[in-house]
């Protein structure tokens, strides 16, 4: 398999290779896929649920307050270019068809 630099680097630097490139570890054989018609209860999935949120990276008040801002900021600059724009064009066509 060839490999660039970057890809050996990180490679070297895991362990999965030596200096030569040759694996160190054998690799583990893939788990078996679960059937797909297997279906959870909801307990289950409602911890599984619960396990996931706590995983997430939330953001603090003062975050989504900034994030909140730029969004509105950004939507205002774009609407006030749209709407110049279609004056713009409006006035243009206007005056074209003026007879």
């Amino acid at each position: 398999m060839a490999m660039n630099r970057e890809q050996k680097r990180l490679l070297r630097k895991q362990g999965d290779i030596n200096d030569e490139g040759d694996p160190t570890r054998q690799r583990r054989a893939p788990k078996p896929a679960a059937p797909s018609d297997s279906k959870v209860g909801a307990r289950q999935f409602v911890r599984e649920v619960r396990g996931e949120l706590r995983k997430v990276a939330w953001p603090t008040r003062s975050e989504t307050l900034n994030y909140s801002l730029v969004v509105l900021v950004t939507l205002i600059i774009v609407m006030a270019f749209v709407f110049g724009v279609d004056w713009i064009f409006s006035n243009l066509i206007l005056k074209l068809f003026e007879v």
